[in-house]
């Protein structure tokens, strides 16, 4: 699992390599450049390629000041895949998923900015 290492406003270092734009990190390693069909608000669409690694929860960290929104029905639909999911801004959403990463298979969508 990859790790974060750290996170400030705009940029994120996941284990050893910087990252200026959104990111969604997978069981299986970093998807950069992760920009969603509707900007500010999570649309399932945007969650494709999250569904198809099946993790157990997926994190997502809506920006230093929350700015990104998740619908209902985008939290339902992700909650029809059985996959749990927890909102955070995205500092809280980094200490979390390295939190969880260690024991439990996890996901994290990360917008890095407003």
């Amino acid at each position: 699992m990859p790790r974060i290492d750290s996170y400030s406003f705009g940029k994120i270092t996941i284990d050893g390599k910087k990252y200026t734009k959104d990111v969604i990190i997978l069981p299986d390693g970093v998807r950069p450049d992760w920009w969603r069909k509707n900007g500010h608000s999570l649309h399932p669409d945007d969650l494709k390629d999250v569904v198809t690694q099946i993790p157990e929860i997926f994190i997502m960290g809506c920006g230093a000041y929350g700015v990104l929104k998740v619908p209902d029905a985008t939290r339902e639909w992700i909650a029809g895949k059985g996959i749990e999911f927890e909102l955070y801004s995205t500092k809280e959403a980094c200490e979390r998923y390295n939190e969880l990463s260690n024991s439990r298979r996890v996901a994290a969508g990360l917008h890095l900015t407003c």
